[in-house]
């Protein structure tokens, strides 16, 4: 697989901020919170709390790829970029198209 330019790796970090954005804003509107008055049994309450908590859990993680993705993308111009933190060899293309906000190469995340 050829070597993506910069320009390259800006859209596709771009369009993945982009996308992971939308998907907190969803997680936002689906973890309200659940109104003591609403008019469902006690079980469904249950499952309404718990299937809330779940949506939180992955809103954290998606917040927390935003943040791993913003990070690249501030720092896409160091002579570092697109090296894995760990061993200091490229990243290939493909793991950058698969995996933008991982520092870290196949070997080396594994």
């Amino acid at each position: 697989m050829k070597e993506l330019s910069r320009d390259e790796i800006w859209m596709l970090l771009d369009r993945e901020i982009n996308k992971t954005q939308a998907i907190i804003e969803e997680y936002k509107l689906s973890s309200g919170p659940i109104a003591p008055d609403d008019a469902i049994g006690r079980v469904s309450r249950m499952d309404a709390i718990n299937n809330r908590s779940i949506v939180q859990a992955a809103q954290r993680t998606a917040e927390e790829k935003l943040t791993k993705l913003l990070h690249m993308k501030d720092n896409i111009d160091s002579p570092d970029f697109g090296n894995c933190a760990r061993c200091g060899l490229k990243i290939p293309a493909g793991r950058l198209i698969l995996k933008p906000e991982s520092p870290y190469c196949v070997r080396c995340a594994g």
